[in-house]
């Protein structure tokens, strides 16, 4: 499991602003539906002072989304707009005391999405997708200027730290060359770039969970299903959705959800996470499909 600091538990279990803000004048989206994470921001600002007076969240995520969200509304309240867009990704994760260095790219979304929200209360137009930018990553759908955007304002070094903060490289693999060759470019631009320096020395990897040691039996896999359920069932419950198990078809977990979260703009989003989830919990690749996708009985 993941090394989590004490106070990314506490805004984990006991996250700050969650919800809908009412009168929100500056709402940012993010995310990716690849990955299962997805970040609403709302913001309350004064438009005389452009204070933000409030903020809230909404997120569908791992732990680490939910406790960044939490953490990014908590810091900037009572900032103005400029001084806001001055909070970094790192700044987040210092706020945590930091985050594992795989869940990283948790506080670049946060970040995205105050970006995201100060451009829709100025009324400007803000993309995610940086059309300008060639797409290196398609298994998460990152492209190259946000890939080098990240590399240079976080100081990365190889390709290993680019999939944390970015999960691009993540997937298949392919994307490393690719990679690489904007990780050479960066550094062939920066100030004192014929100076060779090691790179900076990176926390350990923490151990990732290992799949069960023997095949679960269908009864053991649907209590475990069951399980990640029960656990996501509170957070879909703030915002009156729920979800509950319809079928399992192989390595295909088919999936009910109700009350707002069905027919939800974000319901690809929250299916994502489910199966995220799903995935860390049984050691196996698998599909968590709506109930609406169940091939009709002959």
């Amino acid at each position: 499991m993941w090394e989590y600091s004490d106070k990314v538990r506490e805004h984990f279990f006991n996250p700050r602003n969650a919800g809908p803000l009412e009168d929100a004048n500056g709402i940012g989206d993010v995310g990716s539906i690849q990955c299962g994470d997805a970040l609403r921001l709302m913001l309350k600002v004064n438009p005389e002072s452009e204070v933000i007076e409030d903020a809230h969240f909404q997120t569908f995520g791992c732990g680490s989304a939910i406790a960044s969200s939490s953490a990014l509304t908590e810091m900037i309240k009572g900032m103005t707009l400029d001084e806001a867009l001055k909070v970094s990704n790192q700044d987040i994760a210092d706020f945590l005391d930091g985050l594992p260095p795989e869940k990283m790219h948790c506080s670049v979304m946060g970040r995205e999405a105050l970006q995201a929200a100060v451009a829709n209360y100025r009324g400007e137009e803000w993309k995610d997708d940086h059309e300008e930018g060639a797409l290196v990553c398609k298994c998460f759908a990152v492209d190259a200027v946000m890939i080098e955007d990240v590399i240079r304002a976080n100081n990365l070094h190889t390709v290993e730290e680019v999939t944390f903060y970015t999960k691009a490289g993540g997937g298949c693999a392919a994307c490393h060359e690719g990679i690489e060759e904007i990780l050479a470019k960066v550094k062939a631009d920066s100030p004192g770039a014929g100076e060779v320096s090691p790179p900076p020395a990176c926390p350990a990897t923490p151990e990732a969970p290992k799949p069960p040691a023997k095949k679960l039996s269908i009864v053991e896999k649907i209590k475990k299903i069951e399980e990640v359920l029960e656990s996501v069932r509170p957070m879909l419950q703030r915002d009156h959705g729920d979800v509950e198990l319809a079928d399992v078809q192989g390595k295909k977990i088919y999936v009910h959800l109700k009350g707002a979260c069905s027919g939800c703009m974000m319901e690809a989003a929250t299916l994502g996470g489910i199966q995220q989830k799903m995935i860390e919990t049984l050691g196996e690749l698998v599909q968590v499909l709506p109930s609406s996708h169940m091939p009709a009985e002959a």
